[in-house]
């Protein structure tokens, strides 16, 4: 993924959602030939000059000052996540490609894992594939496909393919649209963070050729961690809606591992409508022990 082009086109989405008259420019009518602020009109409200803006946003000036950037992240008044995402693109430089290491997960990470119990838990590895999930998370989150998926590296649910191209996930979702942008925003931060990654990239493409929602959704270059999100509701086909929190922690040891945790409210409908659920989960995983018993 060219990083130069990166950063051009997060800029470009930016200028294009703000107008003259927002940041105190005259508006003289007329039809503009781009929508948004035009590169001039920004350098002269950040106090650079045009063809230095220029540049940045060609990816030609990878040594702009904080004070700069602050100023650009100013005036297209980025938040935390859009200020932290316009710096690592600005000072992003090319790296060598190598070939990424196979995940793992460590044992003491699984043995943390099953600690969780009746709490829906998993573990999403750098390119968003699920490397482990407890059984309740199974029977939360994709409860149609094996169990054991996660175990193939070959096979491992991928959470970018289920939100965009599974239908039961689509349909599990109260708020898809939301959880939908919520999953891009966050692939651009991972993007950024692993511009070289071929496998990340890999994703990227197979999602937007096969998914006109994603390819829309990427194209409006969207950036948040998807860890703001607190709350989830859920439409589950086997015990109804749930409002669930959701829990996302990275795992200091192992490098763009995290773990999602769900919980529910105590005491509330949504608490006893997962307990029916790992009722179920677990009625389920006894039925081959049960067969060959008989």
């Amino acid at each position: 993924m060219a990083q130069r082009s990166e950063l051009g086109e997060f800029l470009r989405t930016r200028r294009a959602r703000l107008r003259p008259e927002d940041v105190g420019l005259p508006d003289y009518g007329g039809r503009r030939r781009v929508p948004g602020l035009r590169r001039e009109e920004l350098a002269q409200l950040a106090g650079v000059s045009a063809g230095y803006y220029t540049r940045l946003e060609q990816g030609q000036s990878p040594n702009a000052s904080e004070a700069v950037l602050d100023a650009i992240a100013r005036v297209l008044r980025l938040d935390e996540a859009e200020r932290s995402h316009l710096r690592r693109l600005a000072r992003q430089k090319a790296k060598a490609r190598r070939r990424p290491r196979p995940e793992r997960l460590r044992p003491a990470v699984r043995l943390m894992l099953d600690a969780f119990g009746d709490a829906p838990a998993l573990i999403l590895g750098r390119r968003y594939d699920v490397l482990a999930w407890n059984r309740a998370a199974h029977a939360l989150l994709a409860g149609h496909l094996p169990y054991e998926a996660p175990d193939q590296p070959g096979e491992r649910p991928n959470i970018g393919r289920l939100v965009f191209l599974d239908p039961h996930t689509r349909e599990l979702y109260a708020d898809w649209r939301t959880k939908a942008r919520d999953t891009v925003a966050d692939i651009r931060v991972t993007a950024a963070r692993s511009p070289d990654d071929p496998g990340l990239t890999g994703l990227i493409g197979e999602l937007t050729v096969h998914s006109p929602e994603f390819a829309s959704l990427w194209a409006a270059h969207p950036v948040q961690d998807c860890a703001v999100r607190y709350t989830r509701e859920f439409r589950h086909p086997l015990v109804g809606a749930m409002t669930l929190n959701n829990e996302i922690m990275e795992l200091s040891n192992d490098e763009g591992q995290r773990m999602a945790v769900f919980t529910a409210d105590p005491d509330s409908p949504s608490a006893a409508a997962l307990r029916l659920l790992t009722d179920l989960a677990a009625e389920k995983a006894q039925e081959p022990r049960l067969k060959s018993v008989r």
